[in-house]
Order: structure tokens, then C-alpha cells, then sequence
């Protein structure tokens, strides 16, 4: 649906708010007023003399809440529930003609008096009032009724300049960041003829959530999954498991490489379309054109050189025979936008594509990307955070005292520091979690490159020596092994994703991809030297239902435990604790398992061997418990150390 637009008003605006100047409480209104009128949405209403109907209004008034019980009132610019805050200033522009001195006593007082504004544009003073106004908005945000909820959006306004568009979807109010992204937030007075900018503002107003990208990009991404599915489930029984999910995914990964052009683009989909017509030829194609991926060659299926990517996932090219249908279904998916593909979900759809006993569940439920962000965001990133906002303080005073050289090392550091925040969860699963601390560390990084850029520091410099939030400070451990390649899938996909956001196609050197091995095949609870089978009194291997498989029951029809689905039982030889990699963070969603169920779901000697490694945790302790309370003794253990000024050593 094309949004309406009336053209005379908005030119109108565009001239009128440009030349405008001085004062933004004289211009704030009647700027938005226009806006409201050129886009053809309400304008706010009168404000009410009971507060609570003050929903959509100018100078709506919060009470700042303060330890000692007392309370400060402050008033937003302009507020509508469920949508936005919007605090406005009106800076002073560059002008180059001044009145002449000596012609002071000709001119009327009114002539010769001049408001200039609060900073001049582009210059330090108006960056940092363009900060302080979106820390105002944030602190508002924190001080509306708790009714009302965290708006998804803020806005931050330089009347006749420009809009600072800033989003958290997770309704938790604490990691507004750029949107959509660090290269495009910023919208200028001439942008606002732009069709795609109509059509966001109009969505700000009127239905905010619409603009989450997670909500836009789930239909995208479980279509593909399920196209993946179909292609999976015809290859099995021909070829390996491991080997249709490799396979699928070089695909997925090449699909996700045109798209944001680290090959040229639609030069995949086209190739796809072209093997339609001659499947006999699909298996030489793709090979030739992994191959030359992987070292960085010609690639004479898209007539081009190809960058380097490596990492592994190039290394063995093997592509597996389709017949016209299901290349037909590669074709298709490749025609998406896979920059609408949100890893968040879609290592969890595609593992499920790939496991027959799971690719029933596709259109289940899976963890929404609200709930993985109430987690992350108060347990890494706002200590980053805060952090970000000491350095922030110290860096103003720096640059009043002339010291830019000091304020720029400061930034730096900070920067290196959150290049070098490692991030483990020791049930990573496909990812997930690992790819939404990722994502949002990067948002913050786009943050701290503005800051350097500022400071007149090069960006392209920092990516060339691989200073930036990347896979390699993300450690997961995963028992399933088709889960951990997803993993680092997701990660990278997500890793490359971002950059591009924050620093552009030139931030991405090569080799594309990095082989970090930070992502294992591992148990998070138990180490030991060997199983040895469980046998009884015949000699005959003890078995247990896998926990996963089940059959209809022929006269009920309900699902009941598959007795054929078996696995041996082990003994464990000499366990301990497993050993965990040193970070600054754990999180993750571990298996929650009681202590009465852990024989009957894990095993006799399993869970024996649980207790073994952790003499000192109650026999009938939950697995849950079991699972963290290593990361919690950890992490004091290295909080102690720190206090003390010492480096904390791993054990």
C-alpha cells in the first residue's frame, strides 16, 4: 500500500523548517504539526488536565522518581503511547555573512539581534547535544508510568535538520540503538521526499512494531526452512546426514553471500536457475564455484573473481546430485531477501529441517527474540553499557580541556576492551543466544565507531587489523554434532551481517570466513577418560529409550515412547568437571532436568557420574543446577581476582 503523501505540504515544510532557525521551543511544534500534515497522520491532540489521557500530546509530563523519595517533573517534547518519545533542539547553522560593526547604529534592534541556536551544526558542541537530548529521551522513557510500557522508538529532532531515528524492540527500554541501522538513522530535511522514509515514519506513528525486522524476517526465514526440508528429506537414505546438512549449507551460505555482495549479486540464484534446465551439470557447477571461493580464484560459472573466504566451510566442496524439483526449490529460496533472514531463529528451523525426528516441529515454537534479549541485554550489555557511558563522561571532559589526543586513546581503549569481551554458553544449541549477544555488542560498537570517527579516527584502519566485535570472542558447547556447525553458521552470517551495518563492505577483509574453533562438540557437564558399556548378567548391552522417538499407538492413535529407539548405557570412568574456555560472560538456556527424573532421562551411570564430579551438590540436586553451578563459581572466582588486581587464570 502506497502511503499518501501531500506533496505541497511537505515542500512547504522542507523550505519553511530549513530557514528556519533560533529557538526550538518557537519551531518544535509547528515542525511536527507539519510533519503530521505532509504525511497525513493526526497531529497531537490538546493535552488533558488528568495526565493518564495525555496518550498522544506535546510537553507530556513524567515524574523523575528519586532514591530519597522525592520526585522532579520533566516534560517530553512530544510523546504518543506505544510508539515513540521525541525530544527536539534547534541548532545554529554556519553562516558566512555577518552584519558590518560599523553599520550596527543604521539597523533596528530587532535586526541586530541574532539567537543562534545551541551548537553549530558539525561541529563537537552539536554532536554533544544531539547526545545529551537522546539520553534525555532514554531517561524519559525510564520515567513514563509503568502501564505504558517502553516506547519502541526515539526521536531525536534538529528543527530544519534532521531526525535521529533510535529502536529497542524488546520492550525493556535499556539498548535503544541506531535504526535501522549506524549508516541510515540520521534523516536530513531533503531525505524526507524520500518514499521509504514516508513509509517509516508513517509506521513510527501509526504501527510501530511492524518495523521490528525480527517480526519481518520469521515468515521469510521459515519458508526457506521449510523449502530445506523438502530437499532434505528426498536426499535421505541416499546420502550421509552429515552430508546433505554440509551441502545445504554451503548453499545457505552462498545465498546469504550475493545478497549483501561478497559475490556478485543474484550471480547464485542465476547459476541455480540456469542448472533447472541442466541438472546433469548441477554437481560440476557448484563445486567449480566453491572452489574458487574457498582460495580466492576465477569462478567461470559467474564470469568473475571471487574473494576469499575460507574458514573451513569451502574446504570440502562436495555438492550433492538434485533433480530438476529440487533445484527448483534452491532457486527459489536463493530468490529471497536474505537480508530479511533472522539468524535469532533460523539455526533452530534449520537444524529441525535437517533431523527427521524433529521436522515436524518447523512450525512449532520456538525461543522468541524478545525473551533471548531479556537475558542478554542486563547480563552483558548493560555492564558494557555503563562502561560505555564512564568513557563517554571522561571523553567530554578530555575535550573541553583541549585534550583530543587523551579523549581518542580513551575511546580506543574502550573499544579494544569490547573487541575482547568473550561470551560463552555452555548449551549453545544452534546458537541462538551466542548470535543475540553478537548482535547487539555490534549495535554497541557502531555507537563507539561514531565516537572515534568524531575523534577523526579511520575506521577502515581498525577492521584491517581485526579490531572489531567478531565470531572469534563467542565460545559455545554443544553435545548434538549437526548443532555445531549451525552454530557457526549463525555466527558468521550474524558477524557479517553486522559489520556491513556499522562499517560497510569495505570493513570485510579476507579470508572471509575464519576457522576460530570456539564452537565445540562437547559435554558442559562431565569429563572422563572413557565409557565403558553396561552390560547384565548375560553379557548383553543395557539399553534405554532415546528420550526423542515416538509411534502412534495402533488402537489410540496417541504418541507413546518408540520402544526400537534404544541407546546403550555407559559407565564413567574417572569424572570431573569439564573444562570450560575463560570469558568475561556466561549465558545460555540450559536443559532443565529434576533431580528425581535425571536417572530415569539421562541414565544410571550418567547421572552418577554427575554427582561424582560434584561432591559437594546434593545427590538429588536438579541437572540445572548441576549445569551452572560451575559458571557461577567461575565467575566470582574471577570477580575476586579482579577486585584484588590480579589476572584471573583459568581452573
Amino acid at each position: 500500500m502506497i502511503s499518501k503523501v501531500d506533496t505541497q505540504r511537505l515542500e512547504e515544510l522542507i523550505s519553511n523548517s530549513t530557514s528556519s532557525g533560533g529557538s526550538e521551543l518557537a519551531n518544535y511544534q509547528l515542525f511536527v504539526v507539519g510533519l503530521c500534515e505532509a504525511l497525513e497522520l493526526a497531529r497531537p491532540h490538546m493535552a488533558q488536565e488528568l495526565n493518564s489521557l495525555n496518550d498522544y500530546v506535546f510537553e507530556r509530563r513524567v515524574d523523575f522518581k528519586h532514591p530519597d523519595g522525592s520526585r522532579t517533573a520533566g516534560r517530553i517534547d512530544c510523546y504518543r503511547r506505544g510508539c515513540f518519545i521525541l525530544e527536539a533542539k534547534q541548532s545554529g547553522k554556519r553562516l558566512s555573512v555577518r552584519a558590518d560593526l560599523h553599520q550596527v547604529p543604521l539597523l533596528s534592534e530587532d535586526a541586530i539581534q541574532r539567537k543562534m541556536g545551541q551548537a553549530k551544526r558539525g561541529t563537537r558542541g552539536w554532536d554533544q547535544v544531539m547526545l545529551a537530548a537522546r539520553k534525555q529521551a532514554e531517561d524519559y522513557a525510564r520515567a513514563l508510568p509503568i502501564e505504558h510500557g517502553y516506547p519502541p522508538f526515539l526521536l531525536v529532532v534538529d528543527v530544519g535538520h534532521v531526525i535521529e531515528v533510535y529502536a529497542d524492540f524488546s520492550g525493556q527500554g535499556k539498548n535503544y540503538a541506531h535504526f535501522p541501522d549506524r549508516q541510515s538513522y540520521r534523516i536530513g530535511m531533503d531525505e524526507l521526499r524520500n518514499v521509504e522514509v514516508q513509509a517509516r515514519l508513517r509506521a513510527i506513528w501509526t504501527d510501530p512494531l511492524s518495523l521490528d525486522p525480527t517480526r519481518i524476517s520469521a515468515e521469510v526465514t521459515r519458508d526457506i526452512a521449510e523449502r530445506l526440508a523438502r530437499i532434505a528429506k528426498r536426499l535421505e537414505g541416499k546420502h550421509d546426514a552429515k552430508d546433505v546438512a554440509e551441502f545445504l549449507m554451503r548453499c545457505l551460505f552462498t545465498m546469504f553471500a550475493e545478497d549483501v555482495k561478497l559475490i556478485p549479486e543474484k550471480g547464485f540464484h542465476k547459476l541455480l536457475g540456469q542448472m533447472k534446465d541442466t541438472p546433469e551439470h548441477f554437481v560440476r557447477a557448484l563445486e567449480s564455484l566453491w572452489a574458487a571461493m574457498d582460495v580466492g580464484e576465477y569462478a567461470p560459472s559467474l564470469n568473475a573473481v571471487m574473494r576469499k573466504f575460507n574458514g573451513g566451510l569451502f574446504r570440502k566442496r562436495a555438492a550433492l546430485p538434485l533433480d530438476r524439483d529440487d533445484i527448483n526449490e534452491l532457486w527459489i529460496a536463493a530468490g529471497k531477501d536474505w537480508s530479511n533472514v533472522e539468524p535469532a531463529i533460523f539455526g533452530t528451523l534449520l537444524e529441525r529441517a535437517l533431523d527427521v525426528r524433529e521436522r515436524s516441529k518447523l512450525g512449532a515454537h520456538y525461543t522468541p527474540r524478545t525473551y533471548v534479549e531479556r537475558l542478554i541485554v542486563p547480563t552483558i550489555i548493560e555492564p558494557l553499557r555503563a562502561d560505555w557511558d564512564l568513557v563517554q563522561g571522561q571523553v567530554k571532559e578530555l575535550r573541553d580541556k583541549g585534550d583530543d589526543v587523551g579523549a581518542l586513546a580513551a575511546v580506543k581503549a574502550y573499544h579494544h576492551k569490547l573487541c575482547t569481551t568473550r561470551v560463552l554458553d555452555p548449551a549453545c544449541g544452534t546458537g541462538n543466544f551466542l548470535y543475540v549477544s553478537l548482535e547487539l555488542m555490534k549495535r554497541l560498537e557502531g555507537e563507539v565507531l561514531e565516537a572515534l570517527e568524531d575523534l577523526g579516527e579511520d575506521q577502515g584502519r581498525f577492521a584491517m587489523e581485526g579490531e572489531t566485535v567478531s565470531p572469534r570472542q563467542f565460545y559455545g558447547l554443544e553435545l548434538n554434532p549437526r548443532a555445531v556447525p549451525i552454530a557457526d553458521l549463525v555466527l558468521w552470517i550474524g558477524y557479517l551481517k553486522w559489520q556491513l551495518k556499522t562499517a560497510g563492505l569495505a570493513s570485510i577483509t579476507e579470508p572471509i570466513l575464519h576457522a576460530y574453533g570456539t564452537i565445540k562438540q562437547q559435554d558442559a557437564v562431565i569429563a572422563y577418560d572413557r565409557q565403558s558399556l553396561v552390560q547384565d548378567a548375560s553379557g548383553k548391552p543395557v539399553s534405554r529409550w532415546d528420550g526423542l522417538t515416538k509411534k502412534l499407538h495402533p488402537i489410540t492413535g496417541e504418541e507413546i515412547p518408540d520402544p526400537d529407539a534404544q541407546l546403550p548405557l555407559y559407565r564413567y570412568v574417572n569424572p570431573r568437571r569439564a573444562p570450560w574456555p575463560e570469558v568475561e560472560f556466561i549465558v545460555g538456556n540450559p536443559p532443565f532436568i529434576g533431580g528425581k527424573d535425571m536417572r530415569a532421562e539421562l541414565g544410571d551411570g550418567y547421572t552418577e557420574a554427575c554427582w561424582a564430579a560434584r561432591p559437594n551438590m546434593p545427590g538429588g540436586a536438579d541437572f540445572v543446577m548441576h549445569f551452572w553451578d560451575e559458571a557461577a563459581e567461575r565467575l566470582l572466582r574471577k570477580s575476586i581476582k579482579s577486585w584484588l588486581g590480579k589476572t584471573a587464570q583459568p581452573g
